[in-house]
């Protein structure tokens, strides 16, 4: 009896296994590539990737780049297809967080996807763009 239910549980277990990695399909996600033009020097910039549940909290995916001649660069890699924002600060203290006075007003520069520049803080429809399966290349002004 030991035996049988043994080799029940070992059957089912490898079938378990096998439809896990047969089911299993990698998929690959293109390349964003993002440019951000500046006046300002010093300091970092900040880049967020978010979606629409993200946007103006942690970002998905989230990385700092140098100022070289007035401009920073970074590329985004494996985003999936879908509808995406992007948010960047010029990190002019480099404390890896934007700084805003008393009032709320922020201290530093900021800019968001499509350079929708507007009173008040920024809006995920002015933001979003749709990601395909092609590589995409976007630039933000501050």
């Amino acid at each position: 009896m030991k035996t049988f239910l043994l080799t029940i549980t070992f059957a089912l277990t490898s079938l378990f296994l096998n439809a896990q990695s047969s089911t299993e399909t990698i998929t690959e996600g293109t390349t964003l590539k993002v440019t951000v033009a500046l006046n300002g020097s010093g300091g970092h910039i900040l880049f967020g990737l978010h979606n629409e549940s993200t946007f103006m909290k942690a970002p998905l995916e989230s990385a700092s780049s140098e100022i070289i001649d007035g401009k920073a660069t970074i590329t985004f890699n494996n985003v999936m297809p879908g509808t995406y924002g992007v948010m960047v600060v010029h990190d002019k203290n480099d404390n890896k967080q934007m700084d805003f006075e008393p009032s709320g007003m922020p201290k530093e520069s900021y800019g968001m996807s499509n350079n929708v520049m507007s009173y008040g803080p920024p809006q995920w429809n002015d933001a979003k763009f749709e990601v395909s399966t092609t590589a995409l290349e976007i630039d933000i002004r501050l």
